[in-house]
């Protein structure tokens, strides 16, 4: 079994006529004294997509952040319509970015989050000219709530692979509204990027 942490569990598996549980918590049979010891048949399995980052140090990090919460950019933003959309902080670590976001609404409705894209595109695009774009996929994420109530606040990590981008490009990062037009969008820079704060694994831990 494989859990979200990257740890790796083996078992012994009988086959039972009438079994006494059908479905296994892992998280209660860990936290559990009276159970099994499981720390010998335990294993680290690292996911392709975080390349060689622990999922549980991932998961750490972002944590940290969530719960420091620092806005250490102040230059990065989009307001429309009563809803702004904030880029507080780009850290960096073993190859992978944390983007710390925070979605304010100061209307009455609720912002209900349809997706979330970043994307790489050419900071100028010449008339008639078809717009070149590169979609970077978040590998994980902490906290994304899909609807931000009106007069509300909410916060969320996104783990990205580490890039940087020519001169000539930007990363766009696009928020949109469903059923809605209070789409919202920040323009990064490749200066941004390079500036990101490194983590200090001591700190975070």
């Amino acid at each position: 079994m494989i859990c979200e942490d990257g740890s790796f569990y083996s078992f012994n598996a009988k086959y039972a006529h009438e079994p006494e549980m059908l479905n296994i918590e892992m998280k209660d049979f860990l936290e559990n004294e009276d159970t099994t010891d499981f720390s010998h048949t335990r294993m680290n399995i690292y996911f392709r997509e975080l390349g060689n980052e622990s999922p549980l140090l991932v998961k750490l990090i972002m944590q940290g952040i969530y719960k420091a919460d620092k806005r250490e950019i102040k230059h990065l933003g989009c307001k429309r319509f009563g809803v702004q959309f904030l880029l507080k902080s780009i850290h960096s670590h073993n190859g992978l970015f944390y983007f710390h976001t925070e979605t304010r609404n100061r209307s009455n409705v609720a912002f209900n989050t349809d997706f979330i894209k970043f994307k790489i595109v050419d900071k100028k695009v010449p008339k008639r000219t078809a717009i070149q774009e590169r979609v970077v996929d978040p590998v994980r994420s902490y906290n994304e709530v899909l609807v931000t109530n009106g007069k509300s606040n909410v916060r969320t990590v996104y783990v990205v692979p580490q890039f940087t981008i020519p001169d000539d490009k930007i990363l766009i990062i696009e928020l949109f509204e469903k059923n809605g037009g209070r789409h919202q969008t920040i323009r990064v820079e490749n200066a941004d990027l390079v500036a990101a704060k490194v983590i200090n694994e001591l700190k975070i831990k």
